[in-house]
C-alpha cells in the first residue's frame, strides 16, 4: 500500500528504505504505486529485488531531503514571497544540519520551476533570511515561538523535524511511527502565512489543525 489511514508509508528511520533509488522511489510514491516486500516498500514498477538479495537502501535523511525538493510541486507561495526568491529556489536550515550533503546534492542537480537550487543554512532565528521552504531541526525546536514570530509573513514553507510541530504552527512536520518515516501537515497553518497545500499532497499526508485554536 502507498499510504495507511491518511498518511504516507515511508522510509524506516535511521535506516532504510527498500527502493531502486530515492528518486524513483518518490515517483513511485506520488503515482501511489508501492508494493510490500518482506515488510519494506519496494516500488512495483521495478518488481522488487531478486530472490534473496538484499535491496538498496536510503538513509532517513536522505529521503527527507528528497521529500523537502518534493514538496515545492505540492505547494502554492503567495505572490511575491520570498523576498528576494526570483532567480533561485532556497531551501532553508534552520539550527544543526542533518542532511550531511543529501540536501546539497538534490540543489546542484534540480531546479524548481525553472529556478536553481540553493541551500542556506541559518544556526539561529536571528539569522533568518527569506527562503522558499525553512527546515527547523530538531535542534532548536524549543525556540519554536520564537521562530514562528521571526518567519511570519515571509512566505516560508515551515518543515519541522519532530513529531507534533504541525499542531504548533508549522505548516508540515515529519515524524516517525512504525519505524518509519511520515509526515504530517496543518493547511490552516499555512493559509494563515498565505501559502497553499495541494490537495494530492494532503491525500499524502495526516492532516491535523492547531493544538490550540488561533485568534482571526
Amino acid at each position: 500500500m502507498g499510504h495507511v489511514a491518511g498518511h504516507i508509508v515511508a522510509p524506516k528511520a535511521g535506516g532504510t528504505l527498500a527502493a531502486c533509488s530515492v528518486a524513483a522511489w518518490l515517483a513511485l510514491l506520488w503515482a501511489g504505486r508501492l508494493c510490500l516486500w518482506a515488510g519494506r516498500l519496494c516500488p512495483a514498477a521495478h518488481g522488487g529485488p531478486a530472490h534473496g538479495a538484499e535491496p538498496p537502501t536510503a538513509p532517513e535523511y536522505e529521503v527527507k531531503a528528497a521529500f523537502l525538493f518534493h514538496f515545492a510541486s505540492f505547494v502554492s507561495w503567495p505572490a511575491g514571497a520570498p523576498k528576494g526568491g526570483e532567480k533561485l529556489f532556497t531551501i532553508g536550515i534552520l539550527g544543526d544540519d542533518p542532511f550531511g550533503k543529501a540536501l546539497d546534492s538534490i540543489a546542484q542537480a534540480k531546479a524548481v520551476g525553472g529556478k536553481k537550487m540553493a541551500v542556506r543554512r541559518f544556526r539561529a532565528v536571528e539569522d533568518y533570511a527569506p527562503c522558499h521552504i525553512l527546515f527547523i531541526s530538531s535542534s532548536v525546536e524549543s525556540h519554536l515561538p520564537a521562530i514562528l514570530k521571526k518567519v511570519a509573513g515571509s512566505g516560508a514553507l515551515l518543515v519541522g523535524d519532530a513529531a507534533g510541530l504541525a499542531r504548533r504552527g508549522v505548516h508540515i512536520g515529519f515524524y516517525i511511527e512504525d519505524d518509519r518515516v511520515r509526515f504530517e501537515a496543518n493547511p490552516a497553518a499555512a493559509e494563515r502565512d498565505g501559502l497553499k497545500l495541494s490537495a494530492k499532497l494532503l491525500r499524502l499526508a495526516r492532516v491535523v489543525e492547531d493544538a490550540e485554536p488561533k485568534s482571526p
